[in-house]
């Protein structure tokens, strides 16, 4: 595909523009298209699927966190991992993380999920896949995503420096190997799901953020929503 024609931040458009001249893009975009017109609803919206890019332009990336899958009820995903909009209820992993940041830096728990401030600060919130099919976890696992995600993580690793990465749960966590450890920090941690049975509770990796910024003279993250 022509990376002009991708709609994406200026920055990241120059970053991966190889990553979108590859046929495996072209294939991904025609995969989401013949599922659109086969009457399937796919989340999140199209003018979404980028939205984490939108939201932290390349040059301001500052941490990354990964997440998985999109939401996949309605009215949840909004292109921003673990984020959903204003008045939705909040996910049990998201809940769990308001928690954690409120153990670590006593930060008020707040009224809704959408993490649009953290992105607007450089906290990049990225899935691994960009789009899930209505009601059904993982449907676009195999569509290509995660060959362009792990190419924006290697870039991110490439093209900057002293960039936190949170990883949390064995997805995640499988991903350090696309960065480089001698230049950014690498945080890991169980999964904020229920499932993980509190493991993640105690990580810190909040006010450990915030800290490795302090060190470096660099403004830190206000994780207040």
């Amino acid at each position: 595909m022509d990376p002009e024609k991708v709609k994406i931040e200026s920055g990241w458009k120059e970053a991966l523009r190889e990553e979108f001249q590859k046929s495996y893009f072209d294939d991904l975009i025609s995969f989401i298209k013949s599922e659109k017109k086969a009457g399937k609803e796919i989340y999140p919206p199209g003018t979404l699927i980028f939205n984490a890019f939108e939201k932290t332009p390349f040059e301001k990336v500052k941490v990354v966190i990964l997440g998985q899958d999109p939401y996949h009820n309605p009215g949840e995903a909004m292109g921003l991992c673990f984020s959903v909009p204003k008045g939705v209820r909040l996910p049990p992993s998201l809940k769990n993380i308001f928690r954690e940041i409120k153990t670590d830096i006593g930060m008020e728990l707040p009224a809704h999920g959408d993490l649009t401030t953290w992105a607007e600060q450089g906290v990049f919130l990225l899935n691994a896949m960009l789009t899930v099919e209505k009601k059904k976890a993982g449907s676009h696992k195999a569509a290509g995503w995660q060959e362009f995600t792990d190419a924006v993580i290697k870039t991110i690793s490439d093209k900057k420096e002293n960039v936190v990465f949170l990883l949390w749960g064995n997805f995640a966590r499988n991903k350090a190997a696309l960065i480089d450890g001698s230049r950014h920090l690498i945080l890991e941690a169980a999964h904020p799901s229920p499932l993980a049975r509190g493991a993640f509770f105690g990580s810190k990796h909040f006010s450990k953020t915030n800290a490795h910024f302090e060190q470096l003279g660099v403004a830190p993250i206000n994780w207040q929503i």
